[in-house]
């Protein structure tokens, strides 16, 4: 992704906004063929890493930071719920690979970012 000064130069910020660009497009898809249910619960929870991310740039402590990280967490587990209901429902478009790569990297560096921030009791902001 080209530097942008909507998104700061951040790997989880970056990458979460980057999977949510993707959520777009791959829920384009799903609205095409009717699947509108699936499709705005996709959307809600795949946008929503993002923005729990976005917001614990401005935590007001570390324990407020770490929550935030952890909605995401949430966030993304659901995220991927929905997405394996797509690839194993016969009626709908495969998900695009992309979109699980991207999503186990943002579970992981969630929760990398979760660890370090517990033990070293500092936000990386």
């Amino acid at each position: 992704m080209k530097a942008d000064p909507a998104v700061p130069d951040n790997p989880i910020v970056r990458i979460s906004f980057d999977f949510a660009l993707q959520v777009l497009a791959y829920v384009q898809e799903l609205e095409q063929v009717r699947r509108f249910v699936i499709a705005q619960q996709f959307l809600r929870s795949g946008t929503s890493i993002g923005a729990n991310v976005r917001e614990a740039q401005h935590a007001e402590s570390r324990a407020d930071f770490v929550h935030k990280c952890k909605v995401a967490a949430k966030e993304a587990a659901e995220t991927e719920y929905w997405l394996l209901l797509c690839k194993h429902a016969p009626s709908y478009p495969e998900p695009p690979t992309t979109l699980f790569t991207t999503l186990l990297d943002i579970q992981r560096l969630l929760s990398r970012i979760i660890s370090s921030s517990k033990a070293n009791g500092t936000s990386p902001t």
